[in-house]
């Protein structure tokens, strides 16, 4: 029998400081998506898209709080009722918040999970540490126990992600409080120049090490901003000198070959600021890699 994918997408921008996002999936659609996925012989089950509802209130430093919570939920609902069927998540940007609600389920399905978080920002704020108030920078910190909870608690009960299995990739702009706070809870981080210097190849070999060993799997939630703006331009918070498209690519092929893919993300992706759907494009093929696709 085929599997079965479930894609949904988060029509969201609210977490972040720039519009558009919120066009993400439809862009990462129009980029083949769909169909690629389909020829590599999986059951395709487009869910349509999840929209943030009109209005809401914010809290001090937790800008459109109620509208993220929301999403979040619902978001949680989707992906547990997916994993309930045994198919496999796919879940579309929209800007990071949503991952809080994606990683929640798959980390409450299953008995212990690791994340690979790739991504140019640590995204381990919270209410107390963040400079902006913008909910996309907090997801990581949240899966993990380390607030804000009401990303995570949705009435249910959160069940959080133990760091000591969770690996965040190609960090090149991450705030000083961030830092701190993913050492001292023992997050595994390898920034950019720890890329330069042992290669995606090992660093991979590592994280997934990490995150795959004790554990039922592996969650991986990809922001394309930890791909060079170059490469990648259709993103609302560039950072310059980040992630090549080969060592992008060899990351989710080495993630296909290990078999241990739980669910995946891929976010941030703004076709306002992309070229003719350059990061759209991207962003789906580097779906398809994760499930299998190969250049050979």
């Amino acid at each position: 029998m085929k599997q079965q994918l479930d894609i949904t997408g988060v029509q969201m921008d609210l977490g972040a400081s720039k519009r558009g996002v919120s066009m993400g999936p439809m862009a990462i659609r129009y980029g083949g998506l769909c169909e690629g996925l389909e020829k590599l012989g999986f059951v395709v089950n487009d869910l349509g898209d999840l929209v943030p509802l009109p209005g809401g209130e914010s809290r001090p430093k937790l800008w459109n709080c109620e509208q993220v919570v929301d999403i979040n939920h619902r978001l949680y609902e989707r992906v547990t009722e997916s994993l309930e069927k045994g198919h496999f998540p796919i879940t579309l940007g929209g800007d990071h918040s949503i991952s809080a609600g994606s990683i929640s389920a798959v980390a409450r399905h299953f008995d212990r999970i690791g994340v690979i978080w790739i991504d140019a920002h640590g995204d381990w704020n919270n209410e107390e540490t963040t400079p902006s108030g913008n909910m996309h920078g907090m997801p990581f910190s949240a899966v993990c126990g380390h607030g804000p909870d009401c990303m995570v608690d949705y009435g249910q009960g959160p069940v959080y992600v133990d760091t000591a299995r969770c690996v965040q990739i190609g960090g090149r702009d991450i705030d000083d409080q961030e830092r701190l706070r993913m050492k001292a809870a023992g997050v595994t981080v390898f920034p950019i120049n720890a890329i330069d210097k042992l290669g995606m190849e090992e660093v991979i070999r590592r994280a997934i090490q990490i995150a795959g060993t004790g554990t039922e799997g592996i969650h991986l939630s990809f922001d394309v901003d930890a791909i060079t703006p170059e490469s990648a331009p259709g993103t609302g918070t560039q950072v310059h000198s980040g992630l090549t498209v080969r060592e992008a690519f060899l990351a989710v092929e080495t993630l296909a070959e290990s078999g241990k893919l739980l669910a995946l993300d891929m976010v941030e992706v703004n076709p306002i600021l992309d070229e003719r759907n350059k990061t759209g494009v991207l962003a789906s093929e580097l779906i398809q890699s994760a499930l299998g696709k190969t250049v050979y």
